[in-house]
């Protein structure tokens, strides 16, 4: 399948996807599919605020498979299905992604260059403020090329967290 026809079947996909999704309180995240031999897995990231459980994603491959077997946007090749949560590693693109990671550390790259690495502290529909080292740093969402949630091990949400009582 061309690239082109390709990203049309995923749009396709998406579009028929969102309502019946929304209605679930799933947000559409991304739509992929590949090549897997004589078949191709279709990989269907969903998310919402607060996260997503295991039940989220068990409703939701119910409801994607339904969608689907109702409609020709598959074709007769057959395919494996996957509906996955987003996963820390896809990029910040959106407001609800900021929103949806309020006060975790993440990697920005502006689009003039600059790194930096901050917790977000709030978030809104034009940008987001990071605490960068102390320092509150607004940016709009337009000067933002590439942001990702950088993963912590033991992280310390409660800052009275891990002290014993007598140091509290």
């Amino acid at each position: 399948m061309t690239t082109g026809k390709q990203d049309a079947v995923r749009g396709r996909i998406e579009e028929e996807l969102r309502d019946p999704l929304q209605a679930l309180g799933l947000d559409v995240e991304a739509v992929e599919i590949t090549p897997a031999g004589k078949r191709r897995v279709l990989r269907v990231a969903v998310d919402k605020d607060g996260g997503v459980t295991l039940d989220d994603v068990a409703d939701a491959t119910r409801e994607v498979d339904r969608v689907l077997e109702a409609s020709d946007v598959m074709g007769e090749q057959p395919y494996t299905l996957e509906v996955t949560s987003r996963g820390v590693d896809r990029p910040l693109t959106l407001p609800r992604h900021w929103r949806r990671n309020a006060t975790r550390l993440v990697k920005v790259t502006t689009t003039a260059g600059e790194t930096l690495t901050g917790r977000i502290t709030s978030s809104d529909e034009e940008g987001v403020t990071l605490d960068v080292t102390g320092r509150e740093r607004r940016l709009a969402y337009g000067e933002v090329a590439k942001a990702l949630v950088q993963v912590e091990f033991n992280r310390k949400t409660d800052p009275d967290e891990g002290l014993d009582e007598e140091e509290s």
